[in-house]
């Protein structure tokens, strides 16, 4: 059936060089004031800006195609079917799954992390089996595990860090046996930036018989992702850390490990058959969506998608590397100011604690001067701990930010730190 695609679609023009203020111009939200000052956005990590092009593909879809998906054979239906589709198959290339019935579309990659621990995890877990998971995780990858542990015996086990915010390697070594089944482990950490040596964790634990779940929510946006090439088992991440909508995410599986796993939840979509005596479960990707999907969801983040790869991962991470070695730099200059977390493999984020000034005042003084960073414990409370630190303050980047306001950020933080002495 011919639908009115074309209307969703669009064309960022490749830039012959990474031109920074074009950028700017197509994210709307840069361009207001807050307190009367520009708006100075360093809370990427957090959740990302939307481009136009992503907020004009809602809005077409709502003004345009609106209806439910699937099962419709009136012209609505199909073509938001079309589009919703669409957008299953920019993941699957995007990430290079085998099969678009691989890419699962959830709330979230927090709901992605908890299907799987109830699904996979209460079906094959027993007592006296280990789920292994590390120190810098954040909390939607301990919980979960926590609760699936309680209820079928298993043992949870972490992977300590250094104090530079690097795992311990050789602890993954004393840990790691027969007895562990599944290894869950964060691509970057989000309070830290360390990015993880997931290819060799990955398949440590293949070589001990576990599955692997990768959470890609600080990666994503930053580092091209090859699930074939990882031969992770399940990798997860959220739309609103790439540019997209909120209220969506991923789950990639393999397509066996999907098929063998039982539904997470039951309702409409989900089944083939419906009696009082038994339920026929649909097939692949149907099985674990239930009920009416955030369909505006998935095709603003298929439109996301596309956003960054006409403008190519690679450029993005070279020049946000950029960025993050400009800011570590500059905040050195302040001696009140200890970078919390120096891996030699990090991604574009500073967490930061300022010497006598908590990270609340810190997060409020700069936002009155425009300036967005997020303080507190970035439900990693675990890391806190190891730094011995309540919170600390977390300025993270993303392609559209500018070493200008990088020296705005240096700026403020020694009126700040003048202000306490």
């Amino acid at each position: 059936m011919e639908t009115q695609t074309k209307e969703l679609k669009f064309e960022v023009k490749k830039k012959k060089a990474f031109d920074v203020h074009e950028i700017r111009k197509d994210f709307p939200i840069l361009h207001r004031l807050v307190h009367n000052k520009p708006l100075i956005y360093f809370d990427n990590a957090a959740t990302t800006q939307k481009p136009k092009q992503v907020i004009e593909t809602i809005t077409n879809y709502y003004s345009n195609l609106n209806s439910n998906i699937h099962r419709g054979v009136h012209y609505l239906s199909q073509a938001a079917t079309s589009e919703f589709e669409c957008a299953r198959n920019i993941v699957k290339s995007f990430i290079n799954a085998r099969y678009d019935e691989e890419i699962i579309f959830t709330r979230g990659a927090t709901e992605a992390i908890n299907l799987v621990a109830y699904s996979y995890g209460e079906t094959n877990l027993k007592e006296g089996d280990e789920v292994l998971i590390t120190e810098m995780e954040h909390h939607s990858n301990i919980v979960p595990w926590q609760i699936v542990c309680s209820k079928t015996g298993a043992k949870l086990k972490v992977v300590p860090f250094d104090d530079n915010g690097e795992l311990i390697l050789d602890e993954l070594e004393k840990i790691i046996s027969p007895k562990t089944k599944i290894v869950s482990v964060v691509h970057i950490s989000n309070s830290l930036g360390t990015i993880n040596p997931i290819e060799y964790i990955i398949r440590r634990a293949h070589d001990v018989g576990a599955v692997v779940l990768i959470d890609g929510s600080q990666s994503i946006q930053h580092l091209p992702v090859d699930v074939q090439k990882l031969d992770c088992d399940f990798f997860v991440f959220s739309g609103h850390k790439i540019y997209g909508p909120t209220g969506i995410g991923v789950l990639y599986g393999k397509k066996e490990i999907l098929e063998s796993m039982p539904p997470y939840q039951g309702g409409g979509d989900m089944i083939l058959s419906v009696t009082f005596e038994k339920t026929i479960y649909n097939v692949l990707p149907h099985k674990f969506e239930a009920g009416t999907p955030h369909i505006e969801g998935a095709i603003g983040l298929g439109s996301a998608i596309r956003y960054v790869q006409n403008i190519g991962l690679d450029v993005i991470f070279d020049y946000e590397t950029k960025l993050l070695n400009y800011a570590s730099e500059r905040l050195k200059e302040i001696p009140e100011v200890k970078i919390i977390g120096n891996a030699k493999n990090k991604a574009s984020l500073v967490s930061f604690v300022v010497e006598n000034v908590h990270p609340h005042d810190i997060g409020t003084l700069l936002d009155r001067d425009g300036i967005a960073i997020r303080t507190g414990h970035h439900c990693t409370e675990p890391v806190m701990r190891h730094f011995g630190v309540p919170a600390t303050s977390r300025a993270s980047f993303a392609f559209y930010n500018t070493f200008e306001e990088i020296d705005q950020l240096v700026l403020s933080l020694k009126k700040i730190v003048a202000k306490f002495k």
